[in-house]
C-alpha cells in the first residue's frame, strides 16, 4: 500500500517536505550554503556592484565560503579583486555572516 504522506513522532500526518527545503537541511548538514544563496546573490548583484560591474561580472556559484563571478574581459577579472570587501560586506546582510568570504573572479571555461 503507497505512502503519500510521513507522520511525525507523535504519529501525526504531515504532507511530503518540500525539495528545496530537504536539499537546504542536506546542505547545511554538510557546511554548504542554501540552494537559494546564488538566486539571492544574483537578484542582489547590481545593487552590490552597481551597474557597469554587475553586467560585466557574473555570479555562477557560491561554495566553499566563495563567490565565483565570470568576467568575458580580463580587465574585470582584475577589477573584481578591488570590489571583494565590498561584495562580502554585502553579501553578509544578503545571505548572513561568513556564507561569502572570499571572491573569485575567472574568465568562463571556453567551449569547444
Amino acid at each position: 500500500m503507497p505512502r503519500d504522506r510521513r507522520s511525525d513522532r507523535d504519529g501525526s500526518a504531515r504532507g511530503p517536505t518540500p525539495i528545496g527545503e530537504a536539499l537546504d537541511r542536506v546542505l547545511a548538514g554538510l557546511g554548504a550554503p542554501p540552494a537559494s544563496a546564488l538566486e539571492r546573490v544574483i537578484r542582489a548583484w547590481p545593487d552590490l556592484v552597481g551597474p557597469a560591474a554587475a553586467e560585466a561580472l557574473r555570479p555562477v556559484a557560491v561554495r566553499d565560503g566563495e563567490l565565483v563571478v565570470t568576467a568575458d574581459d580580463p580587465a574585470w577579472v582584475g577589477q573584481a579583486r578591488w570590489l571583494e570587501d565590498g561584495v562580502v560586506s554585502g553579501l553578509a546582510d544578503v545571505l548572513g555572516p561568513g556564507v561569502v568570504t572570499r571572491l573569485r573572479a575567472r574568465r568562463p571555461a571556453r567551449r569547444s
